[in-house]
């Protein structure tokens, strides 16, 4: 433990599932955690006490991802408060499904503004404060490699973009000493994908290894790429799905 001693962290919609397993593997690992969350104030609190019971530095900040200007300047203030900005791991996201027919512009918009648009400003704005051994990582999804089902073609359609932004970004930044990667999760045991929920069965189903994972099976990779063990690894995507796609 304690490999990501002195390091800095911000992970984006971390007040719960595989964000805030994130936040607090990377606390374990021995970073300073920062999270935004969009509206569950109270979940975002008890995961910033679970940061600091570990003895960490620990703050939580309201940002909408899909407010650019609120983004840029929430990761500003972040980098201000903790003094600096080592590892950054956009996870915000959403996920609104329908029919091709009825979908509305505004959903697309919001879709695309959280779960692709708000990975490039954040980076943008996360790398001004990155010296050398950055780390970028990417929170994409198993979707975006197969829809496995109706009503979800903006989300996969977002979700996989992030692989051409992330090896783009890995080309930008590697002379500047810093990685960019992109995780898939599969599904994964949230109060937004139970594994006991109406979907699971068809799920594992799919799945060679027929069970949900667990937030802590995303956050070890994660934790992984953070660390000086995952320094070669560089505009790389990693499937953490149980096969679902294999």
């Amino acid at each position: 433990m304690n490999t990501l001693a002195g390091k800095t962290a911000l992970v984006t919609g971390a007040s719960r599932g595989i964000g805030a397993a994130i936040a607090l593997r990377l606390a374990q690992e021995g970073a300073d955690v920062a999270i935004t969350y969009a509206s569950s104030e109270d979940k975002a609190a008890e995961v910033v006490a679970a940061i600091q019971a570990l003895g960490r530095r620990g703050r939580a900040y309201r940002i909408d991802s899909g407010d650019a200007d609120a983004l840029r300047a929430g990761i500003d203030r972040v980098a201000a408060d903790l003094g600096g900005l080592d590892i950054l791991v956009n996870n915000a996201g959403v996920l609104i499904a329908g029919n091709v027919e009825g979908f509305a512009l505004e959903d697309f918009d919001r879709t695309m503004a959280v779960n692709l648009r708000a990975v490039f400003v954040a980076t943008q704005a996360a790398v001004r404060h990155m010296d050398r051994g950055g780390r970028i990582v990417n929170l994409g999804s198993c979707l975006a490699q197969r829809a496995g089902r109706a009503g979800i073609a903006v989300y996969a359609a977002s979700k996989s973009a992030l692989g051409g932004l992330t090896r783009g970004f890995a080309r930008d930044l590697g002379e500047r000493g810093i990685t960019v990667n992109l995780v898939h999760p599969g599904p994964t045991d949230t109060d937004m994908n139970p594994a006991d929920g109406p979907r699971a069965d068809a799920l594992r189903a799919m799945m060679p290894i027929p069970r949900y994972g667990e937030g802590a099976n995303i956050a070890s990779l994660v934790a992984w790429i953070a660390g000086e063990e995952g320094r070669y690894a560089n505009g790389a995507e990693f499937a953490v799905d149980g096969g679902i796609n294999a």
